[in-house]
């Protein structure tokens, strides 16, 4: 088996918890999920706010994914959880525009009761490094 490799960077905000921003396990990147925290302020400037929300979500992990060796073109699984389905096609119009490579990543949106700090959103992944 090979080893685990914790990843951390300044540029995506601190686990609110005891976790790690994500795993490197051989090829494989499994990232924590992210909420919109913004990490300069680590504040959430967007709250209740889904696009803002989505956007600062998926740039949270995509420097997660770049401290790792990764991107957004290596990602091959996505959860995505919402407070709210009817947030469904804004958030899918967004993601959209992060995930433009083919073939894009398999994934599961799921509504929630509710999230960490009271956000709408918040998504997780996996990659794969070539």
């Amino acid at each position: 088996m090979s080893s685990l490799i914790p990843i951390k960077t300044n540029s995506a905000p601190d686990p609110v918890g005891p976790y790690n921003q994500a795993i490197k396990a051989g090829n494989f990147v499994y990232c924590s999920g992210q909420i919109a925290i913004n990490p300069d302020s680590n504040k959430i400037d967007c709250l209740g706010d889904i696009k803002g929300e989505t956007i600062q979500v998926l740039k949270n992990l995509n420097a997660v994914l770049a401290a790792s060796g990764a991107s957004l073109e290596d990602v091959i699984k996505t959860t995505i959880f919402l407070t709210d389905l009817n947030n469904f096609q804004i958030v899918n119009d967004i993601y959209s525009e992060f995930f433009q490579n083919e073939p894009t990543p398999a994934r599961a949106c799921v509504e929630v009761s509710s999230l960490p700090k009271g956000v709408l959103i918040e998504i997780d992944c996996v990659a794969y490094i070539h």
